[in-house]
């Protein structure tokens, strides 16, 4: 053997286990010991980190029905009282109550590198009447939320990259999650049928990029959703919903970051027939004991909207932006507490009626991380906002956390709108607050 060739099978050797290793680590850093408190036993498996990213519980459907490791089958049910005094809408009176059921099947089949999985979500509610807030992120029955198909590969073409690849019916769950989201608490949820790409180097980055048409929940009228009535979701031909991220890990002092771009084109069915570019950053390092950790997200978003509802409306110019900050401390206590300050802005229009669009829009996210509840209550939304706050949390038992926040909230433009209540004073003497 040539010292050359002996040379290049050394190489491949420590170019295999250095690879070994960086699964490894990266396995290490996302596993958990017990699933995540909330639904969906469907999301805690990853094709590249592993499919055994959290234990199962003492009883499951899988090993109750005795069934091949090759097969995933599970069936969950959440059951929610809500009641609400003072409703706080436009055009509302007296409190409103809803008891909201959200029943999740999912099946998944593994071939080697190959997946199919399918996803039926029902969700009704019992209690709500004429008076009631209802939309169709309250009701949305017998659906299916997903019917995909997934290829995946750990080391592609031997270069140490994992990809996968995801085409059909699916759900998004994208960084910060603020706005393209997998929502933990509304009663239904987003889908989008199209095709996502994912690639990462273990240790180093990760890439996301997908193109897809957002699938409208249907039906949409008061008179149905009281009811429960089904009517088959559809997506919107007309619409598309695209964008990539890329994420870098450890790039200075243990600091992560985050560049995404995300485009959303509205066809005719749209309210506002939007065209929206939403570029963004983040900066963030995670929680550890006896240490500070920050977050930092920056996202500016333009592009053109109608200026109203109505057909007839002119379009006008969008220009907003939005800012999000923590920083918190970790106590190396019992229930290991942590302490946060919070920051949140959203821009409004300061011109009501002009030829300028300066309301953010959240795309897709969710509120509930930032903002509390987002049911029947889900008063504050990312539009036309400015809040501080801070927070105390607790981990009283290994899969129980528990909060307390604080917020204030004020207008950003004083003549825009409190768009979740659908209140607006156009000119602006009711002041920020």
């Amino acid at each position: 053997m040539t010292s050359q060739n002996y040379l290049n099978q050394v190489f491949s050797v420590i170019m295999i286990a250095s690879f070994v290793t960086g699964i490894a680590n990266a396995e290490q850093r996302r596993k958990y010991r017990r699933p995540p408190f909330t639904a969906f036993s469907s999301q805690m498996s990853d094709a590249l980190l592993g499919n055994n990213r959290f234990e199962r519980p003492i009883w499951n459907l899988h090993d109750a029905l005795n069934l091949p490791e090759w097969l995933s089958v599970s069936l969950e049910h959440r059951t929610r009282y809500e009641t609400m005094d003072a409703n706080f809408r436009a055009g509302s009176k007296g409190g409103d109550q809803q008891i909201p059921l959200q029943s999740t099947f999912s099946m998944e089949a593994r071939f080697k590198q190959f997946r199919l999985g399918g996803e039926f979500m029902d969700s009704r509610q019992f209690g709500a009447d004429s008076g009631s807030t209802l939309r169709s992120s309250h009701v949305n029955t017998a659906e299916l939320l997903q019917g995909y198909l997934g290829w995946a590969d750990r080391n592609f073409l031997s270069s140490g990259i994992g990809t996968e690849i995801i085409a059909g019916r699916q759900t998004l769950n994208i960084a910060s999650r603020r706005l393209v989201a997998r929502s933990s608490f509304s009663n239904s949820m987003n889908k989008f049928d199209g095709l996502r790409l994912r690639a990462l180097d273990y240790n180093n980055w990760e890439f996301n990029g997908f193109v897809t048409m957002p699938v409208n929940r249907l039906p949409s009228d008061r008179a149905s959703l009281l009811d429960n009535n089904m009517k088959f979701d559809r997506p919107d031909g007309r619409t598309w919903f695209s964008g990539g991220l890329l994420r870098l890990n450890n790039i200075a002092w243990g600091m992560n970051s985050e560049v995404y771009l995300y485009h959303l084109a509205e066809g005719q069915s749209g309210t506002r027939k939007r065209r929206y570019f939403t570029p963004g950053v983040r900066f963030y390092n995670r929680p550890a004991k006896s240490a500070f950790d920050f977050e930092w997200e920056s996202i500016g978003q333009f592009g053109t909207v109608q200026a109203s509802t109505a057909a007839n409306s002119n379009r006008v110019e969008h220009r907003a932006w939005y800012q999000h900050f923590d920083m918190g401390y970790t106590f190396d206590m019992p229930w290991r507490p942590r302490f946060s300050l919070e920051y949140d802005y959203g821009s409004g229009t300061k011109k009501p009626n002009g030829n300028k669009d300066q309301r953010f829009d959240g795309l897709y996210g969710s509120r509930r991380s930032d903002f509390g509840p987002t049911g029947i209550y889900g008063a504050f939304g990312r539009s036309n906002m400015n809040t501080p706050g801070y927070k105390l949390g607790f981990v009283p038992l290994q899969n129980v956390t528990t909060s307390l926040t604080h917020r204030f909230f004020w207008l950003a433009q004083s003549k825009d709108a409190w768009v979740t209540a659908n209140l607006r004073d156009q000119t602006g003497k009711s002041g920020r607050r």
